[in-house]
């Protein structure tokens, strides 16, 4: 049994119902706990408390609850494992519990009685975790995803470049055009004015 100094219990469970029962359960025992959600959060957690029990369930978010418990008892050979989980999801937690290792399995709804009824297994001798030497193939392989090559723009007709490089000079030509045109109509509205000053009318 642990000492007045060590009595830590780690609570990795997704369903805060749960995890809230059973942190009352160990506080009436005389132990603290931390609660987590999170797979990766709850084996941080275990590396700093250092915790005498671990309850886990399945279900957690970032790892499951089985990565989770592997990692515990790749950190520490002697983690104190208890899984929790409803009647229904029975079987994969027993296969869960076989591979790390785990000291026992709860069921909900938790009670008092349960907790007492695998007290004395839980300070057994810790099984061996024989998913320790499959650890790396449980990690999901997640893909690296290129983003997405854009689509070249087609190349232009020969028509529609010869169109960009005549244009600007079809501007210049009507650019001169009016300009000749402005000047011609200038020049003679001088001519006429100065041939309406200097010629002499007949009374």
């Amino acid at each position: 049994m642990p000492s007045d100094t060590e009595k830590i219990a780690l609570i990795a469970i997704s369903n805060p119902i749960t995890s809230g029962r059973i942190n009352t359960i160990m506080k009436q025992k005389g132990w603290s706990s931390k609660i987590h959600s999170d797979g990766d959060e709850a084996v941080d957690s275990f590396v700093q408390l250092k915790p005498s029990i671990v309850f886990i369930s399945l279900n957690l978010s970032t790892i499951n609850g089985h990565i989770a418990a592997l990692e515990m008892r790749e950190i520490n050979h002697e983690a104190r494992i208890v899984f929790v989980s409803s009647k229904t999801r029975i079987k994969k937690v027993q296969d869960a519990a076989f591979s790390s290792g785990a000291v026992g399995i709860i069921t909900t709804p938790l009670t008092l009685s349960k907790v007492d009824n695998i007290w004395h297994d839980i300070f057994s001798e810790i099984p061996d975790a024989p998913g320790l030497a499959d650890l790396d193939e449980l990690y999901p392989v997640i893909p690296i995803q290129q983003p997405p090559l854009l689509p070249m723009a087609p190349p232009l007709p020969i028509s529609s470049i010869e169109s960009m490089n005549v244009e600007p000079k079809k501007k210049e030509k009507n650019i001169l055009r009016n300009l000749k045109i402005s000047i011609l109509i200038i020049s003679g509205t001088i001519i006429i004015i100065s041939s309406l000053i200097f010629f002499d009318f007949p009374n």
